[in-house]
């Protein structure tokens, strides 16, 4: 095989994110996939990127919300290098108000919005009837409405992510190659679960575990409408014609591809919450364990004691939203020596 700047082990949202990045910037890039592309979380079904609440700010959520604000021109040229289309549209979400008390501190933070998010998006307090059939139910007739959240289809994403890594001449290794000595070059490891257990394994400390989440689509034509997230539970519209609804948060589970009567579950309360969807029938489910940083932040940086390794890990549940954010300041550190990241994100906040 060529010689390879960059040599990328893990092909999920962060491994392809980095590898796009890297090779857009002209890096020759080669990325190693055992399976699948989007064989882990990846390759799952909600693909919900929305933002932290606009208050308590700190350097996460800073970084979270450069990252919202990167994905449309990110996206764009992922789409337009691929010639395919990752389903990203930013659509905004709406969330029910149970009672007065929540109302206040909804329009508390339309104020912290309209400061901490520097006028791109809004955080606003309206009427659920503006919304017709598609509002869910609320207590108190009100929604909020913020327009940072969007979504991204997460098979499609990354079906475009490897296309337009190959369309800049990188490479898609799926399986294994034999190891031939020192790499050529930076090598990342973004490997999802498995990594986290042998960077542990490395280092002699748990830095991580995996925790399972399932999730189900419906046949519902709402691809122009806002996501929702009504009691812990993420309903999102997609452009092929789908809603997602999802998802669990499992700790303990003894099969981690396989769907329960905790999804049943999660249907009954979608189509509770959002009565359009009543009929709607099930055209996929789905079950994955998605890697989580004892930091609960995204794990970036050096792989600590061995030089020229590299970590990006540990999206657990936001690693959609922050992998325009992500990319950069990886593809900055490994063809660069630039280091952006933000002290919690860092591999040693884990440690």
């Amino acid at each position: 095989m060529a010689m390879a700047d960059v040599t990328v082990h893990g092909a999920g949202i962060f491994g392809l994110s980095v590898a796009w990045e890297c090779a857009r910037r002209g890096a020759r890039v080669r990325v190693i996939e055992k399976t699948a592309i989007g064989a882990g979380s990846s390759g799952g079904l909600v693909g919900a990127l929305a933002p932290h609440v606009p208050e308590n700010w700190n350097d996460k959520k800073a970084f979270q919300l450069e990252s919202l604000l990167l994905a449309p021109d990110f996206w764009a040229g992922v789409a337009a290098a691929s010639g395919r289309d990752p389903g990203y549209a930013r659509t905004g979400r709406l969330q029910p108000l149970a009672d007065e008390h929540a109302v206040e501190r909804a329009r508390a933070r339309a104020e912290e919005a309209a400061l901490l998010w520097r006028g791109a998006a809004q955080w606003r307090v309206v009427e659920a009837a503006s919304f017709g059939t598609w509002a869910p139910a609320s207590p108190t007739g009100l929604l909020i409405h913020d327009t940072l959240s969007a979504r991204l289809h997460p098979r499609q994403a990354g079906a475009a992510l490897a296309a337009a890594i190959q369309a800049l001449g990188g490479e898609i290794v799926i399986g294994t190659i034999p190891e031939t000595g020192k790499p050529d070059g930076a090598v990342l490891w973004a490997t999802g679960v498995e990594g986290l257990a042998d960077l542990g394994a490395a280092l002699n400390r748990p830095l991580g575990t995996g925790v399972k989440g399932q999730a189900l689509a419906l046949r519902h034509a709402a691809q122009d409408l806002p996501q929702l997230f009504v009691e812990g539970l993420h309903i999102v519209p997609h452009g092929d014609g789908t809603v997602a609804i999802g998802s669990t948060s499992e700790r303990e589970f003894s099969d981690p591809s396989s769907t329960d009567a905790q999804l049943d579950v999660l249907e009954q309360r979608a189509r509770a919450a959002c009565p359009v969807l009543a009929d709607a029938p099930v055209v996929a489910r789905w079950a994955g364990v998605r890697p989580r940083a004892r930091s609960r932040a995204p794990m970036l940086g050096h792989w600590p004691g061995r030089p020229g390794h590299f970590i990006a890990n540990g999206g657990f549940k936001i690693g959609f939203g922050m992998a325009p954010g992500v990319a950069r300041v990886m593809a900055d550190l490994l063809l660069e020596g630039h280091d952006r990241i933000p002290p919690e994100f860092r591999v040693e906040a884990s440690l």
